[in-house]
């Protein structure tokens, strides 16, 4: 895969997608249904996918694409492929908070090499470089790259963490499970964006412990390791793959690699 074609490609089909959910988000009262998980899906969701796939099915045709919106897509089997969610956080967005994202990810072999997770409504992006680093791309976002922040995880005080986990999701079991650790500061955040604030420094440990599927992750994950992060299985600590059957993910870990994990 030619990284130096993918990686402004990606990013152009983010800022596009990201403007179409950004004109229902503004807009009037939109439709809200239920799809067969009971998983809430709007107009915006679908106009991503749109954007998204037609985007990537005309540059790279030969390239497996699984999208939350295609359905038939689930079927596919592969281990080098595209993977989108095209809004992560639909509840974070039907409720008209901000926590919402376009994700977009390459993986190869089973590991998500390239990703991009945009906020439209926080106006942060963040994304996989060609050259294996990952940077935040401060706005206004225009047709040409602007300011570029490296990332870089944080070195972690095992006596005092920081904490991200999810807003729409929490249970007891994460919460107990965070009980584990010294905690200095726990925020919570929807959507990929939790990955981000690991990837940025901004948080050093998000656990998981409930369903998600391998859409929801791909963009977020590629991105912290670029950042020096790991996401890790939450039974054996061993390296969350992709491409699994049925696209769902166990429980995992992701963090600054200097926690001591419980």
């Amino acid at each position: 895969m030619d990284l130096q074609k993918l990686v402004p490609l990606f990013r152009r089909l983010a800022l596009q997608a990201g403007d179409r959910i950004m004109q229902v988000y503004a807009g009037p009262d939109f439709e809200v249904r239920a799809k067969g998980d009971a998983s809430p899906v709007t107009e915006a969701d679908m106009a991503a996918d749109a954007v998204i796939s037609a985007g990537l099915r005309a540059a790279f045709p030969d390239v497996p694409l699984i999208t939350e919106e295609q359905v038939a897509s689930h079927a596919l089997t592969a281990r080098t492929f595209f993977i989108v969610d095209p809004l992560d956080g639909t509840k974070e967005f039907v409720q008209r908070r901000g926590d919402f994202t376009v994700n977009i990810a390459y993986v190869e072999d089973g590991v998500p090499i390239c990703g991009i997770v945009y906020a439209p409504a926080k106006a942060r992006l963040f994304y996989t470089r060609p050259d294996g680093t990952a940077v935040e791309e401060t706005g206004p976002f225009g047709p040409e790259p602007g300011p570029l922040r490296q990332l870089r995880v944080s070195t972690p005080d095992n006596a005092a963490l920081m904490v991200v986990a999810s807003k729409s999701h929490r249970d007891q079991a994460t919460d107990d499970y965070i009980g584990r650790y010294a905690v200095r500061d726990m925020t919570s955040a929807g959507s990929s964006l939790k990955f981000c604030l690991v990837a940025s420094g901004e948080a050093d440990l998000y656990p998981r412990l409930g369903r998600t599927m391998e859409w929801d992750t791909a963009a977020g994950d590629a991105v912290l390791r670029a950042a020096g992060g790991r996401v890790v299985r939450f039974d054996d600590h061993a390296a969350l793959g992709y491409g699994k059957p049925g696209w769902d993910n166990p429980f995992f870990i992701a963090f600054a690699p200097g926690v001591v994990l419980k």
